[in-house]
């Protein structure tokens, strides 16, 4: 008679501790092991996010765009005036430029974004098309998303502090990038 498959609510069967949720252990084990974890919640997160951001937008009539296509439509249509590329790379926090201005090139080719000039600078600016894409993306997003996280019971205030925290810890990495490019 086959045995019953081990309950994982239960304790592991040395009685040791589980410990912290992390994705590598060797990383963990350091001053600050909490920062693992949030490393292992910011990756999952950030897949979790990206799948998110590209089927909504499928669903919302613009099948095939990566997560960064979507990013830049939606920067590009915030405050609905034109945006540099410098812009929307120090908003978005892109490095890479060339990515940047591929998606702007893909967005503006399906006649989401138009490109101008303001001076030497080339501009981008949102269309009555990608603005409309932007509108029902915004309905998706409303019905599917908006109406599950209120179901969790998460306070506004505290989703505002905890999107405080993580920009400042964005800020924590990218001066650690910058040292360890000068190494």
């Amino acid at each position: 008679m086959p045995s019953d498959p081990p309950d994982p609510a239960a304790a592991p069967p040395d009685g040791a501790a589980l410990g912290p949720v992390v994705a590598s252990a060797h990383l963990a084990r350091s001053a600050l092991p909490a920062l693992s974890e949030l490393e292992f919640a910011l990756t999952m997160g950030n897949h979790a996010f990206q799948r998110w951001i590209v089927r909504c937008m499928a669903a919302a009539g613009a099948p095939g765009m990566s997560p960064l296509e979507v990013l830049v439509l939606h920067q590009t249509a915030h405050r609905d005036r034109p945006k540099t590329l410098a812009d929307i790379c120090l908003v978005l926090n892109i490095e890479d430029t060339h990515l940047a201005n591929y998606a702007i090139r893909k967005l503006a080719r399906a006649g989401l974004v138009a490109e101008g000039r303001k001076g030497k600078e080339k501009t981008v600016a949102v269309t009555p098309a990608g603005a409309a894409l932007c509108a029902r993306y915004g309905a998706v997003r409303e019905r599917l998303l908006i109406g599950a996280v209120r179901q969790l019971g998460f306070d506004a205030a505290e989703l505002s502090r905890l999107a405080a925290l993580l920009r400042a810890l964005s800020g924590s990495y990218d001066q650690a990038a910058r040292a360890a490019a000068a190494l």
